[in-house]
């Protein structure tokens, strides 16, 4: 059965929201975070990168939020099928899948943890005060991007009619911005997008699971 590490609310959300969807069997495995367990020696063994989160499979042991939900929807869907969740390889909606997963993982998760972890970058809390508005400010550019994106799929969703793994990682990283001074709730086409998005069976259940509370995003 896969294992998935996890601290609630936290990048295991995406990998979570995408072994519900795919009606996958799997055990959640709490790492608590705030008392330093993803340091310990015996979660180091297992990850040595001390990040969450963190998923085996068999004999598989493998980290990365992003690189976990492209092996699940390449081994759990069946491309013969041309299943949404997993294009053909060497297809337009492949590619498309891969550009938007860099995108969000590299780009936009990328600008939230400088927004979130400001003293990462700077040595005084001023600094690091300065850090964290700028990268809000490159984070609004995002949200204003992919929600002008939106606005021109031809469906309701980030590759057009069909759910991807890339949207459940969009509704992560949304959520994470619920406390900014403009969150992606509030974009005009990111706010009925996330609405829909949120009455999935499989986020309302992930989010239950982890025991995490309103405001969802």
């Amino acid at each position: 059965m896969i294992q998935l590490y996890y601290s609630p609310g936290t990048a295991c959300l995406a990998p979570h929201f995408l072994l519900e969807e795919l009606g996958l069997a799997y055990e959640l495995i709490l790492v608590d975070t705030a008392k330093q367990q993803h340091q310990e020696a015996a979660y180091l063994q297992l990850n040595p990168k001390g990040k969450i989160p963190f998923m085996i499979d068999g004999d598989l042991h493998l980290s990365e939020s992003a690189a976990i939900c492209l092996y699940l929807i390449e081994k759990y869907t069946d491309t013969q099928q041309a299943t949404h969740f997993n294009p053909a390889p060497g297809t337009a909606e492949r590619a498309q899948l891969y550009q938007w997963m860099l995108y969000l993982s590299n780009t936009l998760q990328a600008e939230l943890l400088s927004y979130f972890y400001p003293e990462r970058l700077s040595e005084d809390a001023a600094g690091a005060a300065q850090v964290k508005a700028h990268a809000e400010q490159r984070v609004a550019s995002m949200l204003s991007y992919i929600d002008t994106q939106l606005s021109k799929t031809a469906g309701n969703y980030l590759l057009g009619h069909e759910l991807s793994c890339a949207d459940l990682f969009l509704f992560m990283l949304c959520r994470w911005t619920r406390g900014m001074t403009k969150p992606a709730r509030e974009y005009p086409h990111l706010k009925p997008y996330l609405q829909s998005m949120f009455e999935r069976r499989s986020i309302q259940d992930s989010l239950a699971q982890e025991g995490i509370s309103a405001p969802y995003y």
